[in-house]
């Protein structure tokens, strides 16, 4: 006895198929369905942690860039996408904030750098931290065979993606 067809419309692991569209190849697999809902919830991560944070979205990225790397406004700005005059902006409320500060470049005394402080690294590693620990919790199920079949997985995909960048 089958089940009958479920109704995914409004389900975010089962994307809708757009009339008229041919369906992607292997569109109907239970993993790339998980996959897309992944991302989809991925993609919705960052905009949720700054409403915690009680940030704007450009503001959170800011600090995530300015997390990995050391830079000044005019390169922040480039990265954003957004105008000198937006970029200090961000800054400003930033280092309003306590999160950032201004340091002159010590290789070039023209420019200034924009420096992470310790209190906005633990902010935001904070309201991140239960997301780490559960990722964490489910990698310690994984059996070695089962981590190398993931990984293998997921660096393909990753490779799929980062061919439309």
């Amino acid at each position: 006895m089958s089940n009958p067809p479920a109704d995914h419309g409004t389900d975010p692991t089962h994307p809708v198929a757009v009339p008229g569209a041919a369906a992607p190849p292997g569109a109907t697999s239970e993993t790339l369905q998980l996959l897309r809902a992944l991302l989809d919830v991925g993609a919705q991560v960052a905009p949720a942690v700054a409403r915690r944070a009680e940030m704007s979205h450009s503001e959170l990225a800011a600090l995530e860039l300015l997390m990995a790397h050391q830079v000044g406004p005019a390169d922040l700005a480039r990265h954003l996408q957004v105008t000198s005059a937006a970029s200090s902006g961000i800054v400003d409320r930033l280092e309003r904030r306590g999160h950032v500060r201004r340091e002159p470049d010590t290789d070039d005394k023209r420019r200034t750098r924009v420096v992470v402080t310790d209190s906005a690294r633990a902010e935001v590693i904070g309201h991140l931290m239960p997301m780490f620990a559960a990722l964490d919790a489910l990698d310690a199920t994984l059996s070695e065979d089962d981590r190398l079949v993931v990984e293998r997985f997921l660096r393909g995909a990753i490779e799929a993606l980062q061919r439309l960048l």
